[in-house]
């Protein structure tokens, strides 16, 4: 799942990249406004978690920027501006979930895969197709009820489908979801990771639609 993180203060930005790491994100981090206006552009990122206080433009106008482009992003806004005022203008900007500093990187990964679910119109924390279960919060996949190991790149990669059950996912869109910023991308890396994931998986759940891409049907989900 690739998060976009807006946070100035190195210390806290390092610490929640790493903390999201390990909880199987894929974080771009940018420090000011304007870097995180731009990213967002690109529609690359399944949520965002905002500062409010960034250099040259503020968390707050970017927010609103980018609602006014109706960009549906989940964003999470990260402030320790703690009055309510500030919580309310925040969410009236467009804001999913707020979080005030300091934060516990346990709720901040629980409450994002949260928004990420409810973005997909997922209701239960879950996802399930056929005989094959992912579950957010633990990082496991379940074949039969049997744990089945996976690398961190397609596990994302189901996780991608499932959220997008009846949709077709370009390899293009698939890179976006899978790699982050700077990463070496193999002209064949995601037709690889489909085929490693249908054989670990040992169920013909994901279909391939020639020319377009891939997909899990709505009706096995």
């Amino acid at each position: 799942m690739r998060i976009l993180l807006a946070e100035d203060d190195e210390l806290l930005g390092s610490g929640i990249r790493a903390g999201l790491g390990q909880n199987g994100f894929q974080v771009d981090w940018v420090r000011d406004g304007v870097a995180a206006e731009r990213e967002l552009a690109t529609g690359a990122y399944q949520a965002a978690v905002l500062d409010l206080g960034l250099p040259r433009q503020d968390g707050m106008d970017v927010l609103r920027q980018m609602r006014a482009r109706r960009n549906t992003t989940p964003v999470l806004v990260l402030t320790a501006r703690d009055a309510v005022p500030a919580r309310i203008a925040g969410l009236d900007a467009g804001a999913d979930d707020y979080l005030i500093k300091p934060i516990d990187l346990h709720e901040l990964a629980a409450r994002l895969r949260a928004l990420v679910r409810r973005a997909h119109g997922q209701s239960e924390t879950r996802l399930a197709a056929g005989n094959v279960v992912l579950d957010p919060a633990a990082h496991q996949v379940l074949v039969d009820g049997q744990p089945v190991d996976l690398s961190n790149r397609e596990y994302d990669l189901l996780h991608a489908l499932l959220l997008n059950a009846g949709r077709v996912l370009s390899r293009e869109q698939l890179e976006q979801r899978l790699y982050e910023w700077g990463s070496e991308i193999n002209s064949n890396a995601v037709e690889v990771h489909i085929y490693h994931l249908r054989r670990k998986l040992g169920t013909p759940l994901i279909e391939t639609v020639r020319g377009v891409g891939y997909r899990i049907a709505r009706d096995a989900a």
